[in-house]
């Protein structure tokens, strides 16, 4: 047992800004839970050129928050008050990155220069190379030692603590996967930087030491916002990476092999001349999530290669070694040559255009042993990130579970689509939102003692009587049965019957998982077994809100919905491709997902709910009138409302 003020989950380059932030206002006892300072998606992936997205600031291009704000809302089912502090508070976040080390580029003037972005339409994003959250990590991380801020690591968070009436978070339990201890920490604040939902597909470019903790939030009673807004894109394998940008742009052979090694390339079934086939790769360098759409489009492609592996059993790859027999820079079409003039690119093979064009992009995969000069990438559609997650207000404390503050991927403030690199920019948004918020509070509202001992004892009767029942070692079986399940009915292409079926399976699975026994585990083998149950309950409120999208909305952002009533969206597609439209009235409207309050000893059922967008803000206020709210801390009882 401990007792902290602040007890921060999660080591990513969130939470590591949320610590900071909350010793820079001088916020004491605090500190830092997490698996490992090594783990985590923030450190371990990247792409092309990895993107954070903030206001503009460079030459005489005007921006403003407002604007900004718009541009974040433009994809529809996205809060109109969260979506204006993204940008507001977008500068102070970057600026802090800057000053740590991180380094982004700017001119001999100090202008942060800047290039667009999918779904952008100003020249907002920024990169440091295929590295930039982890060169965030770093840098906050070194700040983190410097502060002299505490990090017990190697712990995995197996139970949020509320109260009885599961309104407020307490704290929560954790156990050490070197030891199998648990220990019961009791907080007045946690801020919750679990990250995204990694640890539920099969086909995923989430680093394998990923996992996600979301189900831990769920199953305490918090509500979800948007779980069904998830994008999807091309990835390699054997070392996840998206291939996004220049990676398409170079222009490689995609080839597909068969069990016996017979290679094709697919890709010539579906375009009518080669010319046509490589500007839709092109483009998918600067489309790179699979988009609804961009069908028809370079999305296409993703559905091309869905086909080969899903449906086909076959591997597809990304040859850069050489161009085929009938490659000709004169059948590009204009975009396409002109990127590529530009780039000094309009000569050599794939591979030595990628180093022409982002040598870093090859530096990166020979530093994991993978040398494109030699021999083909494979890859496939992979899920790459959940736009939805916890619903939160413009603190970003928990809507439903008070003094719970989810920050990162895990929090669900995005809506469809949205605008490449916005992610990194929100995770450091939300810590400085709940740092702030925290600081505000103080010790006002502290967390009951009696309430939270009652609860501790209450899991940990539940953890003691589980472990005198013997225990059985099929934690990777178990994993491998959701994941392949999630990435069959919940990634990218959807139905309503399968999603049915898929949400079904998944509540039996559970329930099963609740049921077994934990006697006799190792410490490690411990700890995977009951991180089992937090993601197959997550994925059990996933498949909840992907099967009410496919009856309700449609196909939309980065899910294709089949059905019999749709339209076939290329004539080299089958019947079974026939693409259902978009209820559009749907983008008016936040999905909300919430645990109905279970009886005892049954699992918890999630309900699904609309909540209409709110409005972004008028930005309308008196200088002076603002600044005495400022003083008197009233801009801290503001939840979700408008600002004055």
């Amino acid at each position: 047992m401990e007792k902290v003020h602040v007890l921060l989950i999660g080591s990513g380059a969130a939470g590591l800004c949320a610590a900071v932030r909350l010793d820079a206002l001088e916020v004491d006892s605090l500190v830092l839970y997490t698996e490992g300072l090594r783990m985590g998606t923030s450190l371990n992936t990247g792409s092309d050129k990895q993107t954070y997205y903030k206001l503009g600031m460079y030459g005489a291009e005007a921006d403003s928050p407002a604007d900004m704000a718009r541009d974040l809302m433009a994809g529809g089912s996205m809060h109109g008050d969260t979506a204006l502090v993204e940008a507001s508070t977008s500068s102070s976040a970057f600026a802090q990155l800057c000053h740590l080390g991180v380094p982004f580029p700017h001119d001999a003037y100090g202008q942060y220069i800047g290039y667009k972005t999918d779904h952008d339409p100003r020249r907002r994003a920024t990169s440091c190379g295929p590295y930039t959250s982890r060169d965030m990590c770093r840098c906050l991380h070194r700040e983190v030692e410097r502060r002299g801020i505490r990090v017990e690591e190697r712990q995995v968070c197996v139970r949020l603590l509320t109260d009885p009436e599961r309104t407020r978070c307490l704290g929560a339990i954790f156990v050490h996967t070197g030891t199998g201890v648990f220990t019961a920490v009791q907080a007045d604040e946690v801020v919750f930087a679990v990250g995204g939902p990694g640890g539920l597909y099969e086909t995923s470019v989430y680093p394998p030491i990923q996992t996600g903790g979301i189900g831990l939030a769920l199953e305490a009673g918090a509500t979800a916002a948007n779980l069904s807004e998830s994008q999807f894109g091309l990835a390699s394998l054997g070392f996840r990476w998206n291939v996004s940008g220049s990676y398409m742009q170079v222009l490689p052979r995609f080839v597909s092999v068969d069990s016996n090694g017979e290679e094709r390339e697919f890709l010539r079934d579906y375009f009518a001349t080669p010319g046509e086939m490589y500007d839709a790769i092109f483009l998918k360098g600067y489309q790179w999530p699979f988009s609804v759409g961009h069908v028809p489009g370079s999305s296409l492609i993703d559905i091309f290669t869905y086909i080969e592996t899903a449906e086909r059993g076959r591997r597809v790859y990304l040859d850069y070694r050489d161009d085929p027999a009938d490659f000709s820079f004169d059948r590009l079409g204009e975009e396409t040559r002109t990127y590529l003039k530009k780039c000094g690119c309009l000569c050599g093979k794939p591979f030595e255009r990628l180093l022409r064009m982002n040598e870093p992009a090859v530096r990166l995969y020979r530093e994991h042993g993978i040398d494109l000069a030699e021999r083909p990438l494979e890859v496939a559609v992979c899920a790459q990130h959940n736009n939805g997650g916890l619903a939160v207000d413009i603190w970003w404390e928990s809507v439903s579970l008070r003094h719970l503050f989810p920050i990162g991927e895990v929090a669900g403030t995005h809506g469809v689509t949205r605008p490449g690199g916005t992610a990194l920019n929100a995770g450091q948004v939300g810590a400085f939102r709940a740092a702030e918020r925290i600081a505000a509070r103080g010790a006002a509202d502290p967390c009951p003692d009696m309430s939270f001992a009652a609860a501790a004892e209450a899991a940990l009767r539940e953890l003691r009587e589980a472990q005198a029942r013997p225990g059985v070692d099929s934690w990777r079986r178990e994993r491998g049965i959701f994941q392949h399940r999630m990435t069959r009915d919940g990634a990218f292409v959807r139905s309503e019957a399968s999603s049915a079926a898929a949400f079904a399976e998944a509540r039996t699975q559970y329930e099963r998982l609740l049921s077994q026994g934990l006697g006799g585990l190792k410490p490690p083998v411990l700890a995977e077994t009951l991180r089992n149950r937090q993601l197959c309950l997550a994925h059990v409120f996933y498949l909840a809100a992907v099967h009410a999208q496919t009856r309700q909305v449609g196909s939309r952002g980065g899910a294709l919905v089949r059905g019999s009533d749709g339209v076939c969206p290329h004539p080299a597609l089958l019947e079974a491709w026939r693409v259902l439209p978009e209820d559009r009235r749907y983008r008016r409207f936040v999905q909300l997902c919430h645990a109905a309050v279970p009886a005892h000893g049954e699992a918890p059922r999630p309900e699904i709910s609309w909540e209409p967008c709110r409005p972004l803000p008028e930005s309308n206020g008196w200088f002076e009138t603002v600044w005495k709210q400022f003083r008197n801390g009233s801009i801290h009882h503001r939840q979700s409302s408008a600002f004055e």
